[in-house]
């Protein structure tokens, strides 16, 4: 594995259109803030990644991606060992690739052609089999679908203090009463800061926090009845239908 930097530089200073690359990482690795000069598509075959920006945060399972445009600073937590494919582009006005970073529905297509381009050297022919694997992949980019994976972060120091307890402690009950009584807000205030700073209101932000924490533990072999019961819901019958609610699809169908 290569120094951070190193692997960057290469990146930036590659003539080429699109390269994937192909790293595994050991159990709760952190890779630290970069960005690059180049939009890439962060992709894991096994494990979940947890990419946090200074104001948003995504969670990554198994088969789903995130699109990372160029010069956007992120680190990378991963949750157990984590098999990271990468699609790097040159940025071109000519593609209509997404403008903004999103968790993203990967295909089978797309795995097969992001594993089968892993080997490909740079430069290759322009009418080899190798180019025409690069090309339908950027083809493939410019159609993912985008996933409700992501949880935006507050700036207001009260907030982030009612969201890094329920991140620490997801079964947390407080309700916005509670928290008024705390910081000395009233209910409507808290509600309205939450709002304006995460488009969300109190309710929907733990409910999408504790959901994406459910992804986590899951994934690394959490009981969906241990889950449930850790995250606060009154029984597993009721994270179930709130889990399917937001993915359209039950616990344990997720990362099948």
């Amino acid at each position: 594995m290569k120094p951070l930097a190193v692997f960057l530089q290469e990146i930036d200073d590659g003539p080429w259109a699109v390269r994937s690359s192909a790293t595994d990482y050991p159990e709760n690795r952190f890779i630290a803030p970069h960005s690059h000069q180049k939009h890439q598509l962060i992709y894991a075959i096994e494990g979940v990644m947890v990419v946090h920006s200074a104001l948003h945060q995504w969670t990554v399972p198994p088969s789903r991606g995130i699109w990372m445009p160029k010069g956007y600073v992120h680190s990378i937590r991963c949750i157990g060992e984590v098999k990271m494919r990468s699609v790097f582009v040159q940025p071109d006005e000519r593609l209509d690739l997404p403008g903004e970073t999103r968790t993203v529905s990967i295909s089978p297509l797309l795995s097969e052609l992001i594993k089968a381009s892993v080997d490909i050297a740079q430069p290759c022919a322009a009418d080899s089999r190798e180019a025409r694997v690069l090309r339908l992949i950027l083809d493939e980019l410019q159609v993912l679908p985008t996933l409700p994976l992501h949880l935006p972060q507050p700036t207001d120091p009260r907030l982030q203090r009612i969201c890094s307890t329920l991140l620490h402690d997801p079964g947390d009950g407080s309700t916005l009463s509670d928290w008024g009584m705390r910081l000395s807000l009233d209910e409507k205030t808290i509600q309205r800061l939450f709002r304006k700073e995460t488009g969300m209101t109190f309710g929907q932000w733990r409910q999408q926090a504790r959901l994406l924490l459910a992804l986590e533990r899951i994934a690394v072999g959490g009981k969906i009845i241990d889950v449930a019961t850790e995250l606060g819901y009154d029984s597993p019958s009721a994270f179930t239908t709130m889990f399917k609610k937001q993915f359209g699809t039950t616990p344990s169908h997720f990362f099948k």
